[in-house]
Order: structure tokens, then C-alpha cells, then sequence
């Protein structure tokens, strides 16, 4: 038994000084340039339960991919000072700029562990923190290389890295790095990788994106924009739905000469289909700016759907007080006198007989004289029917108020569509 624990002992110890020879020939593999062969070597070490200093293979790792990145970046500049063709591997020198710093930060964060004496003691970081700094930049273009060959994965990946890795303890003391507000290029790629991850349909890596890229006030509109929609796109229950809102109207007051923000408002009330909330808010943008139209034509709807007729013609008229070509609004006040004309004659018409007393008769007709008014404008300033169709509502009140010629009229165009 104890010749057999010896023998598993001495495996044992075989196979950690194995782990960490590899580790050992790998450095030497990178001194030679032979990159590739180290990364394979080492890429087994690092993951192997054997290897006792993992900060130290970790290292190696982006030691090796450091120099494959660094040496292709060389032969890049070499093209471009002489001015020659000498083919070099893009995608080799992306992907090694971004495993390096990746291998870097897995590299620090072990060398930041205590010791068996509980001290911590960090070897590595002082000097890869400057061929790092390298690396990271080298990830904005590696971004850009690979949107522009529709990988989005590889595209997010980079620019996911480059934003983020500020906020690791590996560079400490790196002030170009670590305050981000030095970072010239932060708000272009935290936009960009926002919109990636939006169109991935990565709602939570597009809000914490366009969340940075909002800070700058250049970009702030269209990163709001990629925050809103990726806000909507998970809203699960009422608790989701108002803290979309909230958000909405917060940057509404914010911005308040910024449409998209009104016309996300005016989506997500109108999809709720809750006139009295839509009412509502209609009458807050009126309070916030009586000369918004559209405030006052989303009020007239709302009144209009709850059959409050005169309320509904006021607001409509008031949108086209600010703008007299609103065909759509001066086409609805004429439909609501129409149909207040229609309750009107329900409600005094004798219970027995359904007719009308001259006196009421005359009543309802001057009402459609007022809607006629109002909706044969609405065929002036839209002659075709584009925005809307005013034929069969005149056909009612033609009819309705004897008129047969121009009834008739309007009957052909009705029967034509």
C-alpha cells in the first residue's frame, strides 16, 4: 500500500511539474516568435487543476498573443511608411490584441490573490499595463473591422471589451484609462455597441451601453433612443411599463424640443387604448406648451371616443388655430357635429313615431350645417382622399339635409372605394 500511495504521490508531482515546464517552454517558444505553438501549449496550462501559478501562465498566455498582435501590427506599419502591398493577417491581429488583454486581466485577477500568508504581492501587472494599453486601442478598429463584415458577435466583443475594461483593478494608476472621462473615443463606440447589441436583440448590454454613450450631450438623443426602444422591447408586467414611461417623460422635460419623445409618448398611450390616461397626459403637454397641435388633437380624440362632442370639436378647433392645414383635425371636428347631430335626433324624436317636430328638425340641421362646413374644407385641402375620407360623412349630411345632387355626388365617390 505504501509502495502504491508513493507511486501516485510521485505521478502527482510529475504531472505539476509538468503543468508548469509547459509553462516554462512556452516562454521560451515566445522569445522564438513561434506564437501560435506557445498559445496552444499554454492554453492547456492555464486550465489545468495542475498548474500551480496560474498568474504566471495566465502572463505567458498574454505574452504570446501580445507578440503575434504586436508583430503583425509591425508588418501593417511597414506597408504604410513604404508604402507597399506586403499581405499581413487582419483578423490574426484583432483576435490577438483581444485575447491578450483578456489573458492580462485572467492573469490579475490571480495575481491579486493572497497568498498562503495572506499577502498579496502583484508581479505581472506594472509591466503589461503599457503593452495593454496598446492592445485595448487596437480593440476600437478590431470593432470596426468586424461590423463591417456583418459579424456582430465579434464586433460587440471588442467594443464590449474596450468599454469595460477600464473599470478593472489591472489599470490601477493607468489616470489615460482609468478616468474615462479622458476617453475621446467612448461615447462614439458605447453608442455603436449599443446599437449592436439592440439589433442582437441584447436588450440588457444595449441599455447599459447607450447609458454611457447618453453621458455625452452630442450623443445623448440617439443613445436615449436605443435605451427607450430596448426598454420596450422587455417590458413583462405594469411595473416594466411604468418605469418606461417615467423615463419617457423625464427625458420628454428634459428635451422638450426633441419630438422622437413626444411621439413615444403619444405610442405608448395610444397602444394602452386608456383615453382617460391618454386625456390626461394630452392636457400635461398643453399645460407644458399650448401651442403643441398634436397635444390638442390627441385631447380631441380622446374626448371624441368618450362622445363628448362639443369638448372634442373645442380641442380640435384649437390644433387648427396653430396650424390650419390639420385637414385630419378639422375633418374630425366635422364628423364629431355630425354624429352629434345623429345623438340629438335620437333624443328628440317623439318615442312612437320616430319623427321630428319642425322646431327639433331645424335644431339638427343647423348641427350639420356646421359639420358640412367643416368637412367640405377638409375635401378642399384634400382633394384626393389621402389623409382622410370625408365622402361618406358628407353623404350623410347632404342626404340629411335634402341636398340630392351633391348627395348623389358623394354616393359615386363612396361606391368607388
Amino acid at each position: 500500500m505504501k509502495k502504491f500511495m508513493m507511486m501516485a504521490l510521485m505521478a502527482a508531482a510529475a504531472t505539476t511539474a509538468f503543468a508548469q515546464d509547459a509553462v516554462k517552454e512556452a516562454k521560451k517558444l515566445v522569445s522564438k516568435g513561434d506564437f501560435d505553438q506557445a498559445v496552444q501549449m499554454l492554453t492547456k496550462a492555464v486550465t489545468s487543476s495542475e498548474t500551480t501559478d496560474k498568474a504566471a501562465a495566465w502572463n505567458e498566455l498574454a505574452q504570446a498573443y501580445y507578440g503575434k498582435f504586436s508583430a503583425i501590427q509591425t508588418a501593417e506599419m511597414e506597408n504604410k511608411v513604404k508604402q507597399q502591398m506586403v499581405p499581413y493577417d487582419t483578423l490574426a491581429m484583432n483576435r490577438s490584441a483581444l485575447e491578450a488583454l483578456k489573458a492580462a486581466l485572467k492573469c490579475d485577477e490571480f495575481d491579486r490573490q493572497p497568498n498562503e500568508k495572506g499577502k498579496v504581492k502583484v508581479r505581472f501587472r506594472h509591466a503589461n499595463q503599457p503593452k495593454m494599453q496598446q492592445a485595448r486601442l487596437a480593440l476600437i478598429n478590431a470593432g470596426l473591422y468586424e461590423y463591417n463584415h456583418q459579424n456582430m458577435d465579434g464586433a460587440l466583443e471588442n467594443w464590449s471589451l474596450y468599454l469595460d475594461s477600464p473599470a478593472d483593478p489591472f489599470f490601477t494608476g493607468m489616470e489615460d484609462i482609468a478616468d474615462v472621462s479622458k476617453d475621446q473615443y467612448r461615447s462614439e463606440i458605447a453608442y455603436y455597441a449599443g446599437l449592436v447589441a439592440y439589433q442582437k436583440k441584447d436588450y440588457v448590454n444595449a441599455v447599459k451601453y447607450a447609458t454611457m454613450a447618453a453621458q455625452d450631450p452630442e450623443k445623448a438623443a440617439d443613445a436615449n433612443e436605443i435605451m427607450l426602444f430596448s426598454k420596450k422591447e422587455t417590458l413583462k408586467d405594469k411595473a416594466d411599463s411604468l418605469q418606461y414611461l417615467n423615463m419617457l417623460k423625464d427625458l420628454r422635460k428634459e428635451n422638450p424640443n426633441e419630438d422622437r419623445y413626444f411621439n413615444l409618448l403619444m405610442d405608448y398611450y395610444t397602444r394602452a387604448n386608456d383615453q382617460k390616461a391618454l386625456k390626461a397626459w394630452a392636457e400635461e403637454e398643453i399645460a407644458a406648451n399650448p401651442q403643441n397641435k398634436m397635444a390638442w388633437a390627441l385631447k380631441g380624440e380622446a374626448q371624441m371616443n368618450d362622445r363628448e362632442w362639443d369638448n372634442a370639436v373645442v380641442s380640435y378647433l384649437k390644433a387648427v388655430e396653430i396650424d390650419p392645414t390639420f385637414v385630419q383635425c378639422i375633418f374630425n371636428a366635422g364628423v364629431c357635429l355630425n354624429s352629434k347631430a345623429i345623438d340629438l335626433k335620437d333624443e328628440l324624436a317623439d318615442k312612437s313615431t320616430g319623427g321630428l317636430t319642425r322646431e327639433n328638425a331645424e335644431k339638427v340641421k343647423a348641427i350639420l350645417a356646421e359639420a358640412k362646413v367643416y368637412l367640405e374644407q377638409s375635401k378642399e385641402l384634400d382633394p384626393y382622399r389621402e389623409k382622410v375620407n370625408w365622402a361618406y360623412p358628407l353623404y350623410q349630411i347632404y342626404y340629411s339635409l335634402g341636398d340630392d345632387a351633391k348627395a348623389s355626388e358623394m354616393e359615386k365617390l363612396v361606391n368607388s372605394k
